[in-house]
């Protein structure tokens, strides 16, 4: 556990950035604009294939370097230098080399003869396939700095607040809403979940040309503030509803649905749908378990479907709440894996203090708990990262976690956000195991009734059903949920299959392609984040 009233988090995360540190600068106080100075001509920097300079050499040598002050790092200059896009590609290449996972896997091409700093990055990774045959490395990403900052800081982001999900294969093209951002310009005028989009700017869902994807792309994935766009969805009943949507700046609500649901043998079940472990995401869960402890619940559903993961502290955090010190027993939450050219780090354990997630200090504040031995787990195919990591870390100290739902998505794998030139960038650096060292979910925490391999969780396989809203007990994951806890653990007869994929695009509506068309790999990420915390204690 973690009882350290002085210590300081410095935050490492993965795939999707929400780390609250800042991006570099000096200690000075001086507000004026920072001078922009080209290097000496004879400081160029080279390819040699196989020889590599330390990636620190590289760094802030920008092709447009920023002037002024960063707001997000207590407004101190920005740490650009007058540099070139091959002075990008090389600080890619080594800070590649040095740090990613698999890092003698990437070929060393000539960074030249790439047209631009983005398309060189997009292939430092692995090519190799996993034994099912898909891509070894799906996580391979990258965003402006200033989106990740503003995300990470507030949980804000652009958009109409709409989570969306497609349905089926690439091919078939359904999209649904998933869920809806509390208090969001969609959710004001009227879209429920379950809504099926139908056209977009008068463009049908089904259109079979690049203009017309291109306007479904604008008008459902890419708004910005102030945007507006027409979209027609049919509901849940039948009807047919035209929605005139502008986009703003969303503020996440990760914490939605907090109630107590008694079933029909009388036991008091504690229910949150739990969408994002980004920082915000802390006071909402510590009021969930008080109100669970007032209520005195018996059994608790995390409703991880859409979570695609975020904070590894706060995953921590959260695990530390559900299980008490009875259970946790000072043992680890969390070990990282990393290249053989990196140093080990300490294990991580289960935090039971409250964290300021704006400067990652412990305020000293012991959280509550729950001192539960059994959870129960709400999942799909979107259920990533951090939120797996719950579930890894849990069953490492022998709580009992019961999944309800569809296979998670497979991502034991972690990385440091990292920022130069105005991008940030992910490539995955190490992997994870719990307190008895397992971590190899690669292919996805699978829900059975019968578990045979480490991966299996016990539970129950169904769809998930767009047709009620979440949170309702009648809904089909949360209703097979509560029949497995009247009915001594066994699933329903009537349990529907999850073999429709689902696929979950996150907050509020960021730049994703519409499927099949265009889709990156990274497509299915959400917030796909792993965050690992150094504990650094002050002395």
């Amino acid at each position: 556990m973690f009882k350290n009233n002085k210590a300081s988090l410095a935050i490492i995360a993965a795939l999707s950035g929400l780390t609250l540190a800042g991006c570099g600068g000096g200690s000075s106080m001086d507000t004026t604009p920072n001078p922009v100075v080209p290097p000496p001509a004879s400081s160029a920097p080279t390819w040699t294939a196989g020889v590599f300079e330390p990636s620190d050499d590289l760094k802030n040598f920008c092709e447009t370097p920023r002037t002024g002050n960063d707001p997000f790092n207590n407004n101190e200059p920005y740490p650009d230098q007058a540099g070139s896009a091959l002075y990008e590609k090389l600080w890619l290449r080594s800070w590649s080399d040095e740090t990613y996972l698999w890092y003698d896997e990437i070929t060393d091409n000539d960074p030249e003869s790439f047209d631009t700093v983005a398309e060189y990055f997009a292939q430092l990774k692995t090519e190799e396939l996993t034994d099912s045959g898909d891509k070894k490395d799906n996580f391979h990403f990258s965003e402006p700095s200033e989106d990740y900052f503003q995300e990470a800081q507030s949980g804000v982001t652009s958009g109409y607040g709409i989570n969306w999900a497609f349905i089926g294969d690439s091919a078939d093209r359904i999209l649904r809403v998933a869920y809806l951002e509390d208090d969001s310009p969609a959710s004001q005028i009227g879209f429920q979940r379950g809504d099926t989009v139908l056209e977009v700017d008068g463009i049908s869902i089904n259109t079979n040309t690049q203009a017309g994807v291109d306007t479904l792309n604008e008008g459902l994935f890419s708004p910005t503030n102030g945007d507006s766009h027409t979209i027609v969805v049919r509901s849940n009943d039948g009807a047919e509803k035209t929605f005139n949507v502008t986009a703003g700046n969303i503020e996440q609500t990760p914490v939605q649905n907090v109630k107590t649901i008694t079933t029909a043998n009388g036991t008091n079940v504690g229910y949150m749908q739990f969408n994002s472990h980004i920082g915000v995401a802390q006071e909402g869960l510590i009021a969930a378990v008080n109100k669970f402890k007032t209520d005195n619940v018996e059994e608790l559903v995390i409703d991880f479907r859409y979570n695609g993961g975020g904070l590894l502290a706060l995953s921590s955090q959260l695990a530390y709440m559900v299980a008490g010190s009875a259970n946790v027993q000072n043992r680890i939450y969390y070990q990282t894996q990393q290249n053989d050219k990196q140093p080990v780090e300490s294990p991580f354990p289960f935090i039971d203090e409250e964290i300021d997630y704006s400067t990652f200090f412990s305020t000293g504040e012991s959280l509550p708990d729950l001192n539960l031995s059994k959870v129960y787990v709400l999942s799909t195919s979107g259920t990533c990262s951090a939120s797996e990591a719950f579930i890894n870390g849990l069953k490492g100290i022998d709580a009992e976690v019961v999944l309800i739902g569809d296979t998670t998505c497979g991502k034991p794998y972690g990385f440091t956000p990292t920022h130069n030139c105005a991008t940030t960038y992910y490539t995955i650096q190490f992997s994870g195991v719990n307190s008895k060292g397992f971590g190899e979910y690669a292919a996805g925490f699978t829900p059975t009734p019968t578990p045979q391999f480490d991966a299996d969780v016990k539970g129950c396989v169904v769809s998930d059903d767009f047709d009620n809203q979440l949170g309702d007990p009648n809904e089909g994951i949360l209703s097979t949920a509560l029949y497995h806890i009247d009915n001594n653990g066994t699933c329903p007869v009537s349990t529907a299959s999850a073999s429709i994929k689902t696929q979950v695009q996150s907050a509020a509506g960021d730049s994703k392609q519409l499927l099949p068309l265009n889709a990156p790999d990274n497509f299915n990420r959400g917030n796909m984040d792993l965050t690992w915390p150094t504990l650094n204690k002050d002395k």
